[in-house]
């Protein structure tokens, strides 16, 4: 069978226990909101870095980081931050963690 058609998904979504799980099993993990700078500034998982995933520099700023690390990834539902996984996992990222449902599910 062809898989032409089929989209690999190159990064995981977690329920929101198993992304508190991870945040406290792997404390060199990098946490990224991807929410815009207001956003993130009413409320936040602690020790995020926030980089917008609306920002023109976002590919800029994703591609200063480590591909060698963990990155857990959040925005308020889910989606921004699984766009954002699969930037990453497209771009070499091999530990990448999407917060299924968002902050709101945390």
């Amino acid at each position: 069978m062809f898989d032409f058609f089929k989209t690999k998904k190159n990064y995981e979504n977690l329920s929101s226990s198993a992304f508190k799980a991870m945040i406290s099993e792997n404390p060199t993990a990098v946490i990224i909101d991807v929410r815009t700078a207001l956003e993130f500034k009413q409320g936040s998982i602690p020790k995020a870095i926030n980089i917008d995933l609306m920002d023109v520099n976002f590919s800029q700023k994703i591609a200063q980081l480590s591909k060698d690390k963990t990155y857990l990834v959040y925005c308020r539902s889910g989606n921004r931050s699984g766009s954002a996984c699969k930037y990453m996992g497209d771009n070499g990222f091999g530990q990448v963690y999407n917060l299924s449902g968002g902050i709101m599910s945390y």
